[in-house]
């Protein structure tokens, strides 16, 4: 009986693909699940629709693990959003999404990318450094915390 359990609940690793319009609505339940001011489906919806914009899901079954997004311009693109739901959080799932995203954006013919990463946020800051992100900028104020206090951003970079 507890073989049958295991196999039944069991989870393979999530496979990792480009998001298209239609993962719009997951991507905004995710990523209001995740950070303090979320995303709506049409502003998602929007941002998929633009022609320089770059995303990848992780999909586990029918249900969306993680994915990132970010918008390019010439030679730069920005990460504008990771999140990864909370029971794969500490499995590396955001690491393989980063590095797809990143051969992704080199293959397209991006030089350098940069993001905004809200200060004291250590899970984050461990991953984009270990993919080599450094700091390049900070942003006082930038971001509000739950209750309403403000936060800096640090602006990050890696060249590719």
């Amino acid at each position: 009986m507890i073989a049958f359990l295991r196999r039944l609940f069991a989870r393979g690793e999530p496979v990792l693909s480009e998001v298209s319009v239609r993962d719009a609505p997951a991507i905004a339940r995710l990523h209001g699940a995740s950070f303090h001011r979320g995303w709506s489906d049409g502003e998602i919806e929007r941002m998929l629709i633009e022609r320089d914009m770059l995303g990848h899901r992780a999909m586990s079954g029918p249900s969306l693990a993680g994915f990132i997004l970010s918008d390019r311009v010439l030679e730069e693109a920005e990460i504008l959003s990771v999140a990864v739901a909370p029971s794969w959080r500490g499995r590396g799932l955001a690491r393989r999404l980063l590095d797809l995203h990143l051969r992704r954006l080199a293959g397209l013919g991006t030089r350098a990318v940069f993001l905004e990463v809200e200060d004291g946020n250590m899970p984050a800051l461990r991953l984009y450094r270990r993919a080599g992100f450094h700091e390049v900028g900070r942003r006082e104020g930038y971001y509000r915390d739950p209750m309403g206090k403000a936060v800096a951003a640090l602006v990050l970079r890696r060249d590719l």
